[in-house]
């Protein structure tokens, strides 16, 4: 893994990928392309900005042809949804992962904990998406507001699944409101968000304390720890 990460690459020094007849399966060949599109896409964004690049530099970056690129996606905007969905995927994953990984009678606090670390640890190790994704998304137009606005979301029902199995164990947690559980995902993403703003994703599983204790003051009514 590079230092942004391996959901952000360019391929100039990589062997161009097979054109016509080859000994790879053509969904093989597509699959490659469509890849190679999306890391070159995080990677481009990453150091220019969204504005800034073209699908000339995506193409450039991925060694694929426009043709290529055409193929896969309408414009520069769809490559871009389509990446950042990729590595929103691939976050989601990695913190689901992590709490299925603990043993099944774990404490609700626990697996809070551990989806904290996972989700932490996943953009410090690729700072180039997080940068994508915090800083680029919401000033690269209105639908790829509406990803960050579906994002959000999507984290506010990963809290509220994990409050409602929390609650079997803890009956005497406050039940809340959904718009509670999307207030603990903005404010993840504007704690995370400043960090990156200032080239500091690597500081960010220094967070861990913090979001833990702020999910467990709102969702658990727990006096923050001294």
């Amino acid at each position: 893994m590079g230092q942004e990460g391996s959901l952000a690459r360019r391929h100039d020094d990589a062997p161009g990928l097979p054109r016509g007849r080859s000994s790879l399966p053509a969904d093989e060949v597509r699959a490659a392309q469509r890849q190679r599109l999306l890391t070159a896409t995080v990677a481009a964004v990453a150091a220019a900005g969204f504005h800034s690049i073209t699908v000339a530099d995506i193409v450039r970056g991925a060694r694929v042809s426009r043709a290529a690129f055409y193929a896969h996606f309408r414009d520069k905007e769809d490559c871009f949804l389509a990446a950042t969905a990729y590595g929103g995927n691939l976050l989601v994953d990695a913190v689901v992962g992590a709490t299925r990984a603990l043993p099944p009678d774990s404490a609700p606090e626990a697996i809070l904990r551990a989806s904290c670390r996972a989700f932490l640890r996943f953009l410090a190790d690729e700072p180039a998406f997080a940068r994508v994704f915090y800083i680029d998304m919401p000033a690269a137009g209105a639908g790829a507001v509406n990803r960050m606005d579906a994002a959000q979301h999507r984290f506010a029902e990963l809290n509220r699944t994990w409050h409602r199995h929390a609650l079997g164990h803890h009956p005497e947690w406050p039940t809340v409101p959904y718009d509670a559980y999307l207030a603990l995902a903005g404010a993840t993403t504007e704690l995370v968000s400043v960090r990156v703003r200032h080239n500091r994703a690597a500081e960010l599983p220094d967070l861990e304390n913090t979001l833990v204790a702020l999910h467990l003051a709102v969702l658990a009514g727990q006096r923050w720890p001294t």
